[in-house]
């Protein structure tokens, strides 16, 4: 069992807890998580020194006394990035340098062509993870950590244990692409590679909701996709296809043809490609997604109903999900979040579909943590296996 896979309370004071206990400013010394974890000052001490020794946590001087001896210090290095993390997009790729706590040094979002294909796509963003860690400022007098891996975030199915990609609808060239073997050849550190709409969840969890336990995280842009949280970690299902809610059917007449060859799928009907589609076809002069959200903020009529449409198809989709599962919160980020219209149609279903005790303290929100979500769940990713070799 890998530490991905133990149970939440097994965690409860493992390598990992102990580490984001520390990052948060929730410890500040070895007897804060004693406290936290209910384990033994024996116990922690033991994992905190196995955690200083592979440079994940530091001490950084004396605390407050409480009495006895004044107590050392704990921080997680912050001295320069050490992780690399790539968010890639249909059309656009977020790419960050980040610390051991999950923060951001650096990032920036480049234009790519999907098309062009996996070696051509991959070569130059894992260049740009080498120019961004390269150059990043070290904090706090310190010195540029060594890069201690890379996580990267693909828009379409990945079998996760194996870093394959498998029939994506919107990548040509890409099926059956072994990413994680590619980069392998090219950086000397672990690459861990996953869904997209996944590393958003984990990013967005860690960010604004790690004292819940169960989740759904949607990511609606050109596609659509989710995440799904469970007992606090990253549910990936069998293959790592959970959470895939994008070709789940609609009802919907006539039903539009879907890039997977079925008709009906949730992407056909409430993706930002079927917006953009539809209004095509009804004569509204449209070139992509930015046009689209352009058109719903200056409250155009056609383009408004759409949304509200493809905010109902969600709110369906959506609704099974929570009556299924039941969390604690829903939250939608990319591109379609800021879509007032149709966030408030999704809001509407699902209280009209939904069981009320599955609805009773349901939050249903937008995700807040900004551009950088994806390359924070990536970054989050790595350190997670850092942890876990630790």
């Amino acid at each position: 069992m890998t530490i991905d896979d133990a149970p939440r309370d097994a965690l409860r004071g493992g390598p990992r807890e102990l580490l984001r206990w520390v990052a948060t400013g929730a410890a500040v010394s070895r007897a804060d998580l004693s406290r936290l974890s209910g384990l033994s000052p024996s116990t922690v001490s033991q994992r905190v020194e196995a955690l200083i020794s592979q440079g994940l946590l530091e001490e950084a001087g004396a605390g407050r006394s409480r009495g006895g001896r004044r107590p050392r210090q704990l921080a997680v290095p912050t001295g320069g990035a050490v992780v690399g993390a790539i968010d890639l997009g249909a059309h656009h790729a977020r790419v960050g340098a980040l610390d051991l706590s999950g923060r951001v040094v650096q990032a920036r979002t480049l234009p790519v062509r999907i098309e062009d294909g996996p070696e051509a796509v991959l070569g130059a963003l894992l260049a740009e993870v080498a120019t961004l860690v390269g150059s990043a400022p070290a904090t706090g007098g310190s010195a540029s950590g060594a890069l201690r891996g890379i996580g990267i975030g693909i828009p379409g199915p990945v079998q996760h244990s194996t870093g394959r990609i498998v029939s994506p609808s919107r990548m040509p060239g890409w099926n059956g692409f072994d990413v994680a073997a590619f980069c392998a050849d090219r950086v000397d550190v672990p690459v861990i590679v996953d869904n997209d709409a996944n590393l958003m969840a984990l990013g967005a969890h860690r960010t604004a909701h790690s004292e819940l336990d169960h989740a759904v995280y949607i990511k609606a842009g050109t596609g659509i996709g989710s995440g799904v949280i469970s007992s606090g970690r990253l549910h990936r299902g069998a293959q790592g296809s959970a959470g895939d809610i994008s070709h789940c059917r609609v009802v919907a007449d006539p039903a539009p043809p879907c890039t997977c060859g079925n008709a009906g799928c949730l992407e056909a009907v409430a993706s930002g490609a079927a917006l953009v589609t539809a209004l095509r076809e009804q004569g509204v002069p449209v070139s992509d997604l930015t046009g689209v959200i352009r058109l719903i903020d200056d409250g155009d009529r056609q383009a408004t109903a759409l949304a509200r449409q493809a905010g109902r198809a969600v709110g369906e989709i959506l609704a099974v999900v929570v009556n299924f599962f039941n969390p604690q919160v829903v939250a939608i980020g990319g591109r379609l979040a800021d879509c007032e219209p149709l966030l408030a149609s999704m809001r509407a279903t699902l209280y009209e579909r939904c069981l009320p005790l599955a609805t009773q303290t349901l939050l249903i929100e937008r995700v807040a943590a900004g551009q950088d979500v994806g390359i924070t769940g990536a970054a989050h990713l790595v350190i997670d296996h850092v942890v876990a070799s630790a």
